[in-house]
């Protein structure tokens, strides 16, 4: 017979609440570092918002429902409620798998949070305008991001979900249910009571991932995390009870229901590692385990060219990788449709070899009908190399490496390319920083005239400036 008696509550838990609420963001580089983010992030948006199958989910519950005072969705005209704009910003946002990523025991993407922090942050800043308080500053959303970021990227350190079926996203459900409800103004037990519910909620099988089964939820999967973050705060602020031993419960608990009975383990207390140390997709919408693959090819494609040949000469094609690329992308048979697509390292690859080019629309149904495509693919095969894969997890180092070796039909060996940080790594920052401004540029083309596309990047890149804006008039740069 078991006591029912109330435990005290799970020190993971403890940990976070206690980050949420004390710990002050001091790091000028994590600070600098999420301006980037936020610009990138919305700017992944803004593309999505050119592909139907993300903007037939884009709206209201209700069709025509207007929320006053409610938080606006950026390149669009919807004002809703916080829990559907955290859909609508979380979905658009990761549709093309193009924001940031987090690689670790546990991989993700932690800029997805910023569905529920923005939808929030901006809720809140125009209910306070609309009763003559103080808005919400961008430098709150930024500080909100580094938070989240740190949670969802420190637990996934040492912690593999993926390995149990489970979807990263479980860790944005957690860090953006965090961080929202701090910023709702929740005390410490309230904060402590919204982060076990959603440690208690269903969490999402990674089914939707992986062959045979890859589908578009991967892409709307986020922004379901982020909108049930929202609701989850918002139901712990009207005092709704929590519990105290949702992880570490016997039978009942997250460890032993879903984590074979194993305790998270911890790398690090929390700080600001996460944010500044963040991998930018900047070139290339591709899972970001193929992203350093993807520029030996495009590297190799040039070769050829410059050889006088073709992706027509190719016999075989060996990608010499890291373990977590295998059991991710390495991927053979059909692919149905562009969730399939991008995660498959021999697509990543193929498509770039053929046409020097590695885009969004190149995982289209239209492109991905060449019959070269498929032919190619046919002829890539991967195989780990334990340097690769240690490399890949020694935090210190936090390579992505990649290397191809391209063997033409008349036997003819390329020499191999080898890749191991992709641009957007923390050591290639210099280098990276540019092309991913010059990426926001594109992206704010897409959506708004020139005159609006500059009053975004006055705001966005001059960081004291973005950091006094109420967090409701940067949203509104965004409007159109």
């Amino acid at each position: 017979m078991r006591s029912a008696t109330r435990p005290e509550w799970d020190q993971a838990m403890v940990d976070i609440v206690d980050y949420v609420q004390q710990y002050e963001i001091t790091s000028a580089l994590a600070y600098d570092t999420a301006r980037n983010c936020l610009i990138d992030t919305l700017g992944c948006g803004l593309e999505a918002l050119e592909y139907p199958a993300c903007t037939k989910l884009m709206g209201p519950v209700v069709p025509g429902t207007v929320v006053p005072n409610g938080a606006k969705v950026p390149g669009t005209q919807f004002q809703l409620d916080p829990v559907q704009a955290a859909f609508n910003i979380g979905a658009m946002i990761r549709w093309l798998d193009f924001n940031d990523t987090w690689l670790a025991a546990e991989w993700g993407h932690p800029s997805d949070n910023l569905g529920a922090i923005l939808a929030t942050a901006d809720w809140l800043s125009r209910s306070a305008v609309a009763v003559g308080k103080p808005a919400l500053t961008m430098r709150d959303a930024l500080t909100a991001m580094i938070k989240a970021h740190e949670i969802q990227g420190c637990i996934a350190l040492e912690n593999s979900f993926n390995k149990v079926g489970l979807d990263h996203v479980v860790l944005v459900k957690v860090a953006s249910t965090a961080v929202v409800a701090h910023m709702l103004g929740l005390n410490r037990d309230e904060i402590l009571n919204a982060v076990s519910l959603a440690w208690v909620d269903g969490q999402s099988l990674r089914t939707y991932r992986h062959a045979p089964n890859a589908g578009s939820r991967k892409s709307w999967a986020a922004g379901d995390a982020t909108s049930r973050a929202v609701r989850l705060a918002l139901i712990a602020r009207t005092g709704e009870m929590g519990y105290p031993s949702a992880l570490s419960a016997p039978t009942w608990g997250f460890y032993d229901v879903l984590f074979k009975g194993q305790p998270f383990r911890f790398q690090r207390p929390y700080g600001s590692y996460v944010m500044e140390n963040v991998l930018f997709k900047i070139s290339y919408p591709a899972e970001f385990h193929a992203q350093t693959a993807v520029e030996c090819a495009m590297d190799l494609h040039r070769k050829l060219a410059l050889a006088g040949k073709s992706s027509a000469d190719i016999r075989k094609v060996t990608i010499r990788t890291h373990e977590a690329c295998i059991r991710i992308i390495d991927k053979t048979g059909p692919l149905n449709n562009p969730a399939d697509r991008d995660h498959c390292i021999q697509y990543m690859v193929a498509v770039p070899l053929i046409f020097g080019r590695l885009t969004a629309a190149d995982y289209e149904d239209g492109i991905a009908a060449d019959p070269r495509i498929d032919a190619l693919r046919g002829k890539i095969v991967c195989v780990e190399d334990p340097a690769f894969t240690a490399r890949y997890h020694d935090p210190d180092q936090r390579s992505i490496a990649n290397a191809l070796t391209v063997e033409l039909n008349d036997g003819t060996v390329l020499d191999e390319v080898v890749c191991e940080y992709p641009i957007g790594h923390k050591r290639r920052r210099d280098e990276g920083i540019p092309l991913l401004e010059a990426k926001v540029r594109i992206n704010l083309a897409r959506r708004f005239p020139a005159r609006q596309q500059q009053r975004i990047l006055d705001a966005s890149l001059d960081q004291e400036a973005l950091e006094r804006m109420p967090v409701h008039e940067y949203v509104d740069l965004y409007v159109i």
